[in-house]
């Protein structure tokens, strides 16, 4: 087919609203939509016509979505299928892919993110004829926080406890508006992940965000890096090079680990974030850009500024909208919320039928203090897919240092 070909879409979707909502969506783009509200009446469409792709509600009130990709092998075995799911229910999801679904959309979810799947969809179908390939969590990132679901999930995070409630809240707030946000929390809690939120919720969702970590990023070349240079400028400096402020600009600017930032650059970044223009390494000629600054630090800010590592004026500049992102040990059932998460996505890409997690092993998860937050939680999630097999996460799976956890007696292995 061809990139302005019309595609036949058929919508198995029993929610009106919904149904009506995602036909909208496709009103822009090179799509025709049927829409039908139960498996039996999409399996009798199938006898009659094929559709190019097939938008596939996982809960029907007839039959599940399973039951419907299982008949369809009969009567249309080459049309494509995407899943529509909720959070809570990314199991059947899964478990949709492996009985041969194309790809799945996490509810809820804007146009873009349905016009980006049916897009990669079809660029699949024309570069490998396969309609499956490197399947992917969508998510919606674009949503305001009213009117995310009540399973707990917001823009790419997962978790329902009050601390992350709080965090969504103030996440919806701060995209809303221009002004700085200073992003606080230990490694691994997810600060980079709030910064692209923030900017895809916010009117600059259509320009680039350009993140540059200032403890990655040698000392001498940092400026370089923000600012850009001219040819001629150091040694090395074999042409002119555009630095962070420029790529950003009518987008956002990540600065993370700014406490890391030396400070005799922090000096020029307030005045950049004061007059909105600076000069590159070597230049004469001022430049003028219009960006948004966001900054994190797994430090604790007013510390810094009290041992003189980081400006007392730079601080309060770029300290507007503070938010603090909890530690895992701090968010109670959410660990349990991600591992699950985790685990649904691992077992998928790695062609495992990891399911479920054992009663212990959950509550080993729930009395571990898990120092890398998140990023360790995924880590060992990936580790336990990997190196095992099998449908149930158990105890004799957990790798260092969760294997050395003691639970009570009293805790079932399975539930």
């Amino acid at each position: 087919m061809t990139e302005t070909a019309t595609r036949h879409v058929l919508l198995v979707e029993d929610t009106l609203p919904l149904a009506r909502s995602y036909t909208e969506f496709l009103k822009t783009g090179p799509y025709t939509v049927d829409h039908v509200e139960t498996g039996r009446k999409a399996l009798n469409y199938l006898k009659r016509s094929m559709p190019d792709v097939m938008l596939l509600d996982i809960k029907l009130p007839d039959m599940s979505g399973l039951e419907v990709l299982e008949r369809m092998g009969e009567l249309s075995p080459h049309c494509p299928v995407v899943v529509i799911t909720a959070h809570g229910s990314i199991k059947l999801a899964v478990d949709a892919m492996r009985a041969g679904a194309a790809d799945f959309l996490v509810k809820p979810f804007n146009a873009q993110r349905l016009k980006i799947a049916l897009a990669n969809l079809f660029e699949r179908l024309e570069i490998t004829g396969e309609p499956g390939s490197a399947p992917r969590l969508m998510v919606d990132e674009s949503t305001s926080e009213s009117d995310q679901p009540d399973d707990g999930s917001f823009a790419g995070f997962i978790g329902s406890s009050p601390a992350m409630r709080t965090v969504y809240r103030v996440l919806g707030a701060a995209a809303a508006s221009k002004a700085s946000v200073f992003i606080t929390g230990e490694s691994g809690t997810g600060k980079e992940l709030a910064a692209e939120a923030i900017h895809r919720l916010g009117a600059r969702r259509d320009q680039p965000i350009i993140a540059l970590n200032c403890a990655a990023v040698p000392r001498e070349l940092m400026e370089s890096e923000i600012f850009g240079h001219v040819k001629g400028a150091f040694s090395g400096a074999l042409a002119d090079r555009d630095g962070a402020a420029t790529l950003a600009d009518r987008g956002t600017l990540f600065l993370d680990e700014l406490c890391d930032m030396q400070i005799d650059l922090q000096a020029k970044l307030l005045r950049f974030l004061q007059s909105e223009t600076f000069r590159p390494v070597g230049g004469t000629e001022l430049h003028k850009v219009d960006v948004r600054f966001i900054c994190a630090t797994n430090k604790v800010p007013l510390e810094e500024v009290a041992e003189g590592r980081l400006r007392e004026d730079l601080y309060y500049r770029l300290h507007v909208i503070p938010i603090h992102l909890p530690p895992l040990r701090e968010r109670g059932e959410d660990v349990i919320e991600l591992a699950e998460y985790l685990l649904a996505a691992a077992a998928l890409e790695e062609g495992k039928t990891f399911s479920r997690l054992a009663d212990d092993v959950k509550m080993a998860f729930r009395t571990y203090s898990w120092p890398g937050n998140v990023r360790q939680l995924q880590n060992v999630i990936r580790n336990i897919v990997v190196m095992n097999a099998g449908d149930i996460v158990t105890m004799e799976m957990l790798p260092p240092p969760l294997d050395r956890i003691v639970l009570p007696r009293s805790i079932k292995a399975v539930g």
